[in-house]
């Protein structure tokens, strides 16, 4: 009888470490499914195999997959969010250039280089019109050249959201009359008289995003030493501000640096 105890006991004893394998087995199964998991991007996928494995184990608290998934560190939804900035900037860069490309084409499809030019700047594109093209000598009433220029310019505008600044611009020589005293009245009448009749041409803008003003002579764009300068000088201008600006301590990513810190 006692042989036959120990003989049992023996059997128990040898076969005491296939539970503990098997657990153990079983974690590290669920380890390397959770790793391989957190690994992936598809969040989806993630919840779906985190709310089966819980089923399976139901242990009853809180499941080691409930916040398993790819978490987003501050220093990359920091660069999420710069880059997000500087994105706008370019993208209303692009629609900037985008028109002044058509603009460039109408003038030279119209030669109209002598009378209307464009620039890119910092403040945002710059139109500029010479006092010939829309008004004569010494007054602030619309010639009928400015009706090849207005359309095009009124439509240009209604196309972009950005604010629109209109200034008037004179050379040095004085003006003294009973309608103008001085360049500064000649130069405000003028931006003002174009801005009204862009909008009277185009039921599309609106007329909170303009303004007018004028500078008179003290703007020049060139020396008033010569006919040719003055001229110059003699202009108004339409500027479509920008409303973003460039952070050069923010940066810009391509879609591929962006996928490469979300893995």
């Amino acid at each position: 009888m006692a042989k036959k105890r120990h003989k049992k006991h023996e059997e128990e004893a040898s076969e005491a470490w296939l539970l503990p394998y098997s657990d153990l087995m079983t974690l590290l199964l669920a380890l390397f499914i959770a790793l391989f998991a957190i690994s992936q991007t598809d969040q989806t996928k993630l919840n779906q195999l985190a709310q089966a494995f819980t089923a399976a184990f139901n242990m009853g608290g809180p499941s080691f997959f409930d916040k398993a998934g790819p978490s987003v560190s501050p220093q990359r939804q920091i660069m999420t969010d710069e880059d997000a900035g500087n994105s706008a900037y370019i993208q209303e860069n692009e629609t900037l250039t985008d028109l002044k490309e058509q603009l460039d084409a109408y003038i030279l499809q119209n030669s109209l280089e002598d009378e209307l030019s464009t620039q890119l700047e910092e403040e945002g594109l710059m139109i500029r019109i010479k006092e010939r093209a829309l008004f004569p000598s010494g007054s602030a009433d619309l010639v009928p050249e400015s009706q090849r220029i207005g359309p095009i310019v009124a439509g240009l505008l209604a196309a972009v959201p950005e604010r629109v600044l209109i200034s008037g611009h004179t050379d040095t020589d004085p003006i003294n009359t009973a309608q103008f005293p001085s360049n500064w009245e000649l130069s405000s009448v003028r931006a003002m008289t174009f801005m009204k009749y862009l909008l009277s041409i185009n039921e599309n803008l609106n007329p909170a995003r303009f303004s007018a003003i004028g500078y008179g002579e003290y703007r020049p764009i060139a020396p008033n030493d010569t006919p040719e300068n003055k001229q110059q000088n003699r202009r108004v201008e339409i500027l479509i501000a920008r409303t973003l600006s460039f952070n050069p301590n923010e940066g810009v990513y391509s879609q591929s640096d962006v996928d490469l810190i979300a893995k």
